[in-house]
């Protein structure tokens, strides 16, 4: 379908197509009736003559795409609500049916990446492929309100409460230097679904695409988004903890340091009274493949063993990789994580200080509480 098509509504009412839809969906008994029940991610190819207009939308927005549903039959004026004929008619103009008198579809969506003035890579889409667009415009927010209390759409199975705390929260883990870049991986358990970061996201501004949800006991993903090559690992620690409600792998750089310092036998081993307390809470694991079946195995029996043993585990020191994380909640992980990486960095800062008394018996005299 040509992008100059002409769409005439009357005699002095036209509309002109300014893009078009590019994706999976090929066919009406494939789409889903809403957006929230699983639509995919889709492209909109501008036309060349319009890509002025594109100019400050930027990744991350949240815009309302405007479609002309060109499949739809225009002479309906009632219909049975999604299509169940055992639902009395309603007036379309009641409905979301896209067959009626002036097909237009309106989706919100947001923004996941932009190819130059060419194209929108946006996030959730129903339309099909090839359909026309006749609009773009931004989601406007009310005066005073916050992105908070606006509803953002996260993806089907992803809930937007738990969605956004993991926003909030690892953006929080990004400030405090636990995280950096895309490195890093974080769930959610939500009944028997697991709400996971994607690969390759940033974790300091997760936006709608970057979080995918699994089934907890397959672990066949329920929405769209590659999830974390780690998510064996996390599997893994939801079976061996029911109480297990988050699972945060981090590389904070004092614990790496510090670990690849002294190993196992010298970590935390530290004349405070609060550092038996958490060294006695962390497992250890050998260096494994990372995203591993075998390091996911290992973590789990590994954590089970040190609970069974000293009554309690919340962390793994990963050999030469890292640190996993987990608790009741997402913050709980985070608190852990901040004050274990707080204790290694005093470790390493009392080794190198030349007027510490510990430095002296560094790293070889263990510390008895």
């Amino acid at each position: 379908m040509p992008y100059s098509l002409l769409i005439s509504i009357a005699m002095d009412m036209h509309l002109t197509a300014i893009g078009r839809v590019r994706s999976s969906i090929g066919s009406r008994a494939e789409s889903p009736k809403m957006e929230h029940e699983g639509a995919p991610d889709a492209w909109i190819d501008i036309d060349p003559a319009f890509a002025p207009a594109l100019d400050t939308l930027a990744e991350g927005q949240e815009i309302i795409v405007f479609t002309w549903l060109h499949l739809s039959d225009r002479g309906y004026l009632q219909v049975h609500p999604r299509g169940d004929v055992t639902r009395p008619k309603k007036g379309v103009f009641n409905t979301r049916s896209p067959d009626r008198p002036n097909p237009i579809g309106m989706h919100r969506v947001r923004i996941l990446a932009r190819k130059a003035h060419q194209a929108l890579h946006v996030y959730p889409l129903e339309a099909l492929d090839g359909t026309p667009v006749i609009d773009i415009k931004p989601v406007a927010r009310r005066s005073g309100s916050s992105q908070e209390q606006d509803f953002v759409d996260w993806g089907p199975s992803i809930p937007w409460e738990q969605a956004t705390a993991m926003r909030d929260l690892l953006a929080r883990s990004v400030a405090s230097g636990l995280l950096a870049g895309v490195h890093g991986n974080a769930s959610i358990r939500h009944g028997h679904t697991v709400i996971m970061t994607c690969r390759g996201t940033a974790k300091g501004r997760l936006a709608p695409g970057d979080l995918t949800a699994l089934d907890l006991e397959s672990g066949k993903r329920l929405s769209p988004g590659r999830p974390s090559s780690e998510a064996p690992m996390h599997l893994a620690l939801y079976d061996a903890f029911e109480s297990v409600g988050a699972v945060l792998h981090t590389h904070p750089p004092h614990v790496l340091a510090l670990e690849l310092t002294v190993g196992q036998d010298g970590f935390l081993n530290l004349p405070l009274f609060e550092a038996p307390v958490w060294r006695d809470s962390i497992c250890f694991v050998p260096e494994l493949q990372p995203g591993s079946e075998a390091m996911a195995q290992a973590v789990a029996e590994a954590a089970t063993q040190a609970a069974a043993r000293q009554g309690a585990c919340r962390a793994a020191i990963l050999s030469r990789h890292g640190m996993v994380v987990w608790g009741e909640t997402l913050s709980e992980a985070v608190n852990t994580t901040e004050t274990i990486e707080a204790l290694a960095r005093i470790q390493l800062l009392a080794k190198d200080s030349p007027f510490s008394q510990y430095s002296a018996s560094w790293p070889n005299t263990p510390f008895s509480a």
